[in-house]
């Protein structure tokens, strides 16, 4: 294999597949693509010191977290309390076990994980290569499924909910989980990708030729999804991490719209059937989204009904609006490109996909914390399971639509300019 060059050096955008050679950064700089403005690279001081210290204190403050009460609430005399290994439990008793999964998963699990992925990688603790590929894989994965700051946001809302019903306070744990959603999001922003790849494994690109300030596609080479390392555009294979791809997303049209068509008929579903089930003196109540958002609403809540409305419904009925159109606009052969718009819609997308989470996680407080006999008592509805799968299926819809082919087009039309203007 050619080396001439130098990995570190030379970076193909995830985003826009422009090719940027990087200057000199010194700790607290970062690199940005000048064509899309996506981060490329960021310099730490203590790169390895400062991810393992956040994530060994956020590892500490979630076992805190679950070991003492977390909120608490009393309604004319009868009082409550739970922890958070409560919460899942409850909804299995409920026969709603698929949230108990996701809440364990998204809050619990996944967070916990990648902090502890960290500390491994970032310690150089000694693990076989393969195991070391798989571990950073994963966590770059799993980044955008850890909820817990939805989660806790979701807690903020219900207090504001259960306000009208009694007395809410908060136990000893929830501090500890408020460190714990600061510390992991620190610890996350503190990990480069390319600096751990690097640190797992420093490699030299096999690719001999390369010219900045030009497309990766147009001069036959590709950027490796998992590890940054660039390769020729026909090589599927990434010599350093295994990872197989193509140089562009294999069917990305054809898998994000059959997503957002699965999630399209799930939605409606999710807003017809019944959310949330409150039982109280003999009574029975089956509340919708919109239902819940108006009642809200009613009772002057006014800040949390625009909350819940926002994540709730708009969020997602816009995501899938910008997917399809994200989609129509890849599929189109001419026209005027307008990449940086459309770029600037898909980043809206990626971002505020997963908050739409909220309003399950909500639920879940609620079903676990009113449960007052005959006095009062939440339940999930079927709805929420639904719910949950559409902010699922819209994230994996996202996930597997390539940006890259925002910019293609353009891309082509740059290069046949520059062939006139040669000519």
């Amino acid at each position: 294999m050619c080396s001439a060059v130098h990995h570190p050096k030379y970076v193909l955008c995830p985003h826009c597949d422009l090719l940027v050679a990087l200057p000199e950064l010194n700790p607290g700089q970062k690199g940005v693509c000048p064509r899309c403005g996506n981060t490329l690279i960021s310099r730490w001081s203590n790169a390895r010191a400062q991810p393992v210290m956040f994530a060994i204190s956020a590892l500490i403050m979630l076992v805190l977290a679950n070991l003492f009460p977390f909120v608490n609430m009393k309604v004319s005399g009868i009082g409550r309390e739970i922890t958070l290994p409560q919460i899942p439990g409850i909804m299995v008793a409920d026969h709603f076990s698929s949230l108990a999964s996701l809440f364990l998963l998204f809050v619990q699990l996944i967070p916990a994980v990648c902090m502890i992925v960290i500390i491994l990688l970032c310690f150089e603790v000694p693990l076989a290569f393969r195991l070391k590929a798989f571990m950073a894989k994963s966590l770059f994965a799993l980044r955008a499924w850890g909820m817990a700051e939805i989660f806790l946001a979701g807690v903020l809302v219900s207090f504001v909910k259960l306000m009208a019903y009694g007395d809410i306070g908060v136990g000893i744990s929830f501090l500890p989980f408020c460190l714990f959603c600061l510390l992991q999001q620190r610890a996350f922003q503190c990990i480069d990708q390319r600096w751990l790849w690097d640190n797992i494994m420093p490699a030299v690109s096999p690719v001999a030729l390369v010219r900045p300030g030009v497309g990766g596609l147009a001069q036959g080479i590709r950027a490796c999804s998992c590890c940054t390392l660039i390769l020729p555009a026909a090589q599927r294979t990434c010599p350093r991490c295994r990872t197989r791809e193509h140089a562009r997303r294999h069917n990305s049209l054809q898998w994000t719209m059959a997503l957002l068509i699965t999630s399209i008929m799930l939605y409606i579903p999710a807003n017809i059937l019944p959310i949330m089930i409150t039982e109280g003196l003999g009574s029975k109540l089956n509340s919708t989204i919109i239902a819940g958002v108006i009642l809200l609403w009613d009772d002057g809540s006014y800040p949390v009904a625009m909350v819940i409305f926002i994540a709730s419904i708009m969020v997602p009925t816009l995501k899938m609006i910008a997917l399809a159109w994200l989609c129509w606009d890849a599929r189109r052969e001419e026209g005027r490109a307008d990449s940086e718009r459309m770029h600037f819609l898909y980043e809206i997308v990626e971002f505020v996909g997963r908050w739409s989470m909220i309003d399950v996680f909500v639920i879940a407080v609620l079903s676990g914390l009113v449960r007052m006999g005959q006095l009062m008592s939440i339940t999930p509805g079927i709805g929420a399971v639904l719910f949950a799968m559409v902010v699922m299926i819209t994230m994996f819809a996202a996930q597997m639509f390539d940006p890259r082919l925002i910019w293609d087009r353009a891309e082509k039309k740059n290069q046949k300019e520059s062939s006139v203007d040669g000519k």
